[in-house]
């Protein structure tokens, strides 16, 4: 395949040093001359583990060329990738300057492009950037429509520096977010060859990919320094602590905890939380990332209730009171903190109503939930039945497998606020189904 690279950078030199191994031929492009006579000459500006040779490599098999010319870099191939930089600005926000003006000059070539072209953007933008912003530019200034004269994908990098090419040969996966079908399978061909599952998602969903990696990651390190200044401090050796962690290779380092769902709740995570955030400030030490987990922790039940507010029904059903499934345990319960929420604020008539609950959990004693909640027992209820039939909004609190049943009993006229992501979209057919996360 033809292929333009838009960015002479760090991503888009990798690209021209890598790609050619495919069987492709590519034509880099930039606004700086001195980049492109740099790539014409065999040689980049960027330096990168193995990359100069590479470029050396492609150059001399006339695999690659570089131009300042947009019009010639479109004509001369059927398929772009954009790599040009995405600045923050000083508030924290993104600055797609860069990526509209290549966007507008590409769309201005493909006017006299007669051919079906695929633009394919790897520069980091947030959700809605390209769908939103950068494909009407490209209607606009091509005169051309969407997945009719062209397709556009987003082809996330995971690249790290350093290690790109070898991350680049080495993918967990490639993830190409795509207008239609046709755009998708042509940018699949680009990577033919890599052995590494392909995935094909909405843009969208391409575009944040790259946000929750580098969160992750961002989190992962933060986690690793706290804990470890705090292990410093009381004079333990933190790696050799941390390799017994990364022993535990079922919940520690794998995607146990990772689904989206409601607060985490028990008597184990939360309580151990508080103990060591203590313990850290009795060290004169200040553990904000720590302290954000329960922070967040209780923003999220707090998000629940304004969903509720906002939904601005008065019979409230729970389905499940313990903090997770298939335990009775209502110790630190995010289900209990909930209820309680609500009681609160309908006290204070900040719901501007009454509000009514009813509960049921198959698995929580009556009895013993009397002994340390006991306002909460005029509001049991004996079966799903019954609590379903009383209420206008029913919420999902655990993921106990009796929560099947539900379909059996919901109206089209209730609504299913599921916390815990229970049910998949569309498999509870006859109500507004609603998630917070």
């Amino acid at each position: 395949m033809k292929i333009s690279v838009f960015g002479l950078g760090y991503v888009g030199s990798v690209l021209l040093g890598c790609l050619p191994d495919f069987g492709h031929e590519l034509i880099g492009d930039d606004i700086k001359s001195e980049k492109v006579e740099l790539i014409n000459s065999g040689q980049s500006q960027v330096y990168e583990k193995d990359l100069i040779e590479r470029i050396k490599k492609q150059s001399e098999s006339n695999k690659i060329s570089a131009t300042t010319d947009d019009h010639k870099a479109i004509e001369e191939t059927e398929l772009c990738l954009i790599c040009v930089g995405t600045p923050g600005n000083l508030d924290g926000s993104i600055n797609l300057d860069h990526v509209e003006t290549v966007t507008a000059s590409i769309g201005a070539a493909l006017k006299s492009k007669s051919d079906y072209f695929v633009v394919g953007y790897r520069s980091t933008m947030l959700p809605g950037s390209i769908e939103n912003f950068l494909i009407p530019v490209l209607e606009e200034s091509s005169d051309k429509k969407l997945n009719k004269d062209f397709g556009v994908c987003m082809n996330p990098e995971f690249l790290r520096e350093g290690q790109a090419v070898y991350d680049f040969f080495n993918p967990a996966r490639t993830v190409i977010g795509e207008s239609d079908p046709k755009a998708g399978e042509k940018m699949e061909l680009v990577y033919k060859g890599l052995d590494a599952p392909v995935v094909h998602v909405p843009i969208n969903h391409a575009e944040m990919i790259k946000y929750i990696d580098n969160s992750y990651h961002g989190l992962k390190i933060a986690f690793a320094n706290e804990i470890g200044a705090i292990c410093n401090r009381i004079g333990m050796d933190s790696s050799e602590v941390m390799k017994l962690f990364f022993m535990d290779d079922k919940l520690n380092i794998s995607a146990h905890y990772l689904k989206p769902g409601f607060a985490f709740g028990g008597s184990c995570i939360p309580k151990d939380l508080n103990a060591i955030i203590h313990f850290a400030k009795q060290l004169d030490m200040d553990p904000r990332l720590l302290e954000g987990v329960l922070s967040s922790n209780s923003r999220h039940i707090e998000r629940a209730l304004e969903l509720i507010q906002q939904l601005g029904k008065t019979n409230v059903g729970i389905l499940g009171l313990s903090f997770k499934e298939d335990t009775d345990d209502v110790r630190e319960s995010p289900v209990v903190k909930l209820v309680n929420r609500i009681f609160e604020k309908s006290y204070l008539r900040l719901f501007d109503k009454q509000i009514f609950i009813s509960i049921w959990d198959p698995h929580v004693n009556r009895s013993e939930l009397g002994q340390v909640l006991p306002h909460f027992i005029p509001m049991l209820k004996d079966s799903m039945e019954d609590v379903v039939k009383g209420s206008d909004i029913v919420v999902i609190g655990n993921a106990n497998s009796e929560m099947k049943e539900l379909n059996k009993y919901i109206k089209d006229d209730q609504i299913v606020l599921d916390l815990v992501k229970f049910f998949k979209k569309d498999e509870l057919q006859n109500c507004e189904y609603v998630t917070i996360s």
